[in-house]
């Protein structure tokens, strides 16, 4: 009867460090491994999101370019056209007046661009979508 005993105990001590055991692992899964698996998420996430970004800024950048390009080339077979010196100088200044504003509302347009991908490449890092402000 001694011996049941025993081989009771001893039963109940392997089922108790089974479940201690099987305890730790879910408890390590849930505070170390789901964290690091959504970390790396939220990662690669943020990483594709600033490359779409990247190739978006890319192209607004040659569609300035090219504008600026199509406004050049007008003042120039403007100022072809002209009769005389002074017709020349008022296109002239006038191309570059609105060469300076349109340099400025290109700037503040990639700004404005930039600082919303910003926004979107780390949203995925904080959990959540990007801020609207």
């Amino acid at each position: 009867m001694a011996e049941d005993n025993a081989g009771a105990g001893a039963a109940q001590g392997a089922d108790a460090m089974r479940d201690a055991a099987e305890t730790a692992r879910a408890g390590f899964a849930e505070h170390v491994i789901d964290p690091a698996r959504r970390a790396g998420e939220a990662m690669r996430a943020s990483g594709q999101k600033a490359a779409d970004n990247g190739a978006a800024i890319g192209l607004k950048i040659i569609e300035q370019a090219e504008q600026n390009s199509r406004e050049a080339f007008d003042a120039m077979r403007e100022a072809a056209k002209a009769k005389d010196l002074s017709e020349v100088m008022r296109i002239q200044g006038e191309y570059l007046r609105e060469q300076g504003q349109r340099s400025m509302n290109q700037a503040r347009e990639m700004g404005e661009l930039i600082m919303q991908f910003g926004r979107e490449a780390v949203a995925p890092l904080r959990g959540g979508k990007p801020d609207q402000g």
